[in-house]
């Protein structure tokens, strides 16, 4: 049996801390995965940027809350899920995710758990596990199921590289010219139809 593993920001909704730059008018906060290969880096550097701000989970969750699905997104995961099973393996956060899995039909989402104090400041993280995205694969992997994945960035590569089949949605360029081997694709109907090409 095959399990599709899928990134959930820049494939399945858009980047959260990029509609939050924008919202708060903060630029800096646009960096991302994408751009950051390290997440611990860019994680502490995000929490620095908050703090200076005064700004903490209440105002992100607000942004969150009007964040809607990318156009066919929904409707790819209901296909998807009709053919096989799904998890979203995502470098967000338990806080973050509940707005935006209710959009998307309640998929399974395994992520990370913000540190936040009572008056709502983030103060930090804890990941689920180090290299979580590959080891969850790896974890599936090792229990009897192939695995898809599909992601969009540095964090998502390692799961790609470890699974019978995997894609890039909607990358960067750079990504695609240093991963030529991985198959890239811009739309959900062509991603669908690699994935069914790897299903059984």
């Amino acid at each position: 049996m095959t399990i599709v593993c899928l990134d959930l920001e820049g494939v399945l909704v858009p980047e959260i801390w990029i509609a939050f730059s924008k919202a708060s008018g903060i630029p800096e906060l646009k960096r991302t995965t994408r751009d950051e290969p390290d997440y611990d880096k860019l994680m502490k550097w995000r929490l620095g940027i908050l703090k200076e701000h005064g700004l903490g989970l209440n105002e992100i969750k607000r942004v969150i809350e009007a964040i809607d699905p990318m156009p066919g997104a929904r409707e790819f995961l209901d296909k998807l899920r009709e053919e096989t099973q799904v998890i979203i393996l995502s470098d967000t956060f338990t806080q973050f995710a509940g707005p935006l899995m209710k959009k998307l039909g309640w998929p399974t989402i395994f992520c990370n758990t913000l540190e936040v104090s009572p008056d709502g400041a983030v103060t930090g993280y804890r990941m689920r596990a180090e290299k979580s995205k590959l080891v969850s694969v790896k974890a599936l992997q090792s229990i009897g199921f192939d695995t898809i994945a599909v992601g969009d960035s540095f964090n998502d590569l390692a799961m790609i590289e470890a699974s019978k089949a995997g894609f890039l949605f909607r990358s960067t360029e750079q990504i695609k010219r240093d991963y030529p081997h991985l198959p890239a694709f811009e739309e959900y109907g062509d991603l669908l139809r690699a994935i069914e090409e790897n299903l059984g």
